[in-house]
């Protein structure tokens, strides 16, 4: 039987769920000046894809504050452009793994994002409407890895922490979760998501 220590089941979604490549093009646009370790922490630290991402700057403010950051020998409108195809909607399985869970377990993602990504995923996919809560950074004005994001959730979810396992591709976002008391794992997409979720005991439909 599904181990019921966890009422919550709180996922990431760039990396985890949906395929979201920030690494590759930043790597391209700079001629490989940067290191993947270098993009990947571009997404976290940037000032300003955490301001795009608390919602507290327009798209056009965020594109001249990262091509400025970066360097890139682009303009903001064609950085804009770039950005919006990075991410490319939900990972083959994402959503039946979710039908699976539904009946077992509330379902909640927590995602540091943005108008623009968002606005599409809720336009063009199903996924959002997978969840029973949806943090999304852009709307609560909160980010990841900051320890006042997990708070939030943790208060607005009514559970104790223990009782919430999440999942990130981040390492840390998992380690800021597991301050907080959160049963958090790395996973990064699908078939690691099952696993963690199986290893923690959570029964995972084979078919989903």
């Amino acid at each position: 039987m599904t181990d019921q220590r966890f009422e919550v089941l709180l996922f990431d979604l760039g990396g985890v769920l949906v395929h979201f490549d920030g690494i590759t093009p930043l790597l391209a646009l700079r001629g490989n000046a940067l290191t993947s370790e270098d993009a990947r922490q571009f997404w976290l630290v940037s000032p300003s894809v955490r301001r795009f991402g608390r919602g507290r700057c327009s798209p056009d403010e965020f594109a001249a504050g990262a091509v400025a950051e970066l360097g890139l020998p682009i303009s903001r409108d064609a950085f804009l452009q770039k950005f919006l195809l990075w991410d490319s909607g939900p990972m083959e399985g994402a959503l039946e793994l979710l039908d699976s869970l539904q009946s077992q377990f509330r379902l909640a993602c927590l995602s540091n994002n943005n108008e623009l990504h968002w606005t599409r995923l809720c336009n063009e996919t199903p996924l959002p409407g997978r969840f029973h809560h949806c943090y999304v950074s852009h709307e609560i004005g909160l980010v990841k890895p900051d320890r006042d994001v997990f708070d939030y959730v943790v208060r607005d979810l009514g559970v104790e922490p223990g009782r919430i396992l999440f999942l990130d591709d981040n390492p840390e976002c998992v380690e800021a979760a597991q301050a907080l008391g959160l049963a958090a794992h790395r996973a990064r997409g699908i078939e690691e998501v099952r696993a963690v979720l199986e290893s923690c005991g959570v029964e995972v439909d084979a078919a989903g």
